[in-house]
């Protein structure tokens, strides 16, 4: 008679019910999803900074007096806040806008180009949106810090 076909290949794990602690620390996220989640987070973190910016930018520009004070809060702290602290806060600012600048240009240049829509070209793109991303953080990062 006739017989049951084995499948060609292993079945593959079927998720119903993830469990967070579980399933999801075995999981491994391609560059291209890392990207986009990185994306999100950073118009987040923008959105959150914006008082900061908005303060950053009124405080440089009101006087020659707020600019002193500017400039030291950045040295030495503003009240309770200590100055690396800014620095930080800003490097993480720096970080955001950069990174999302860089993926929002990836993603239009694969809306517009049909070509580069594919498996290895949202890889290689995602591999080097981080790496530019990082490497203008920390040049300008050093630039923040006083490195150079």
């Amino acid at each position: 008679m006739t017989e049951l076909a084995k499948p060609s290949r292993s079945q593959r794990r079927e998720f119903r019910n993830i469990n967070v602690f579980s399933d999801l620390t075995g999981y491994r996220l391609p560059p291209a999803g890392l990207v986009s989640i990185l994306h999100r987070v950073s118009g987040v973190l923008m959105f959150l900074l914006l008082p900061f910016v908005i303060w950053m930018f009124d405080t440089s520009v009101s006087s020659e007096y707020s600019y002193a004070r500017f400039k030291a809060a950045f040295n030495s702290g503003l009240g309770f806040v200590p100055g690396w602290f800014l620095k930080l806060v800003a490097l993480a600012l720096i970080w955001a806008y950069l990174h999302h600048f860089i993926a929002g240009l990836r993603h239009l240049w694969m809306d517009v180009s049909h070509a580069a829509v594919s498996k290895e070209f949202g890889h290689s793109s995602a591999i080097a949106t981080l790496a530019i991303s990082i490497l203008l953080t920390v040049v300008l990062g050093a630039k923040l810090f006083g490195l150079y």
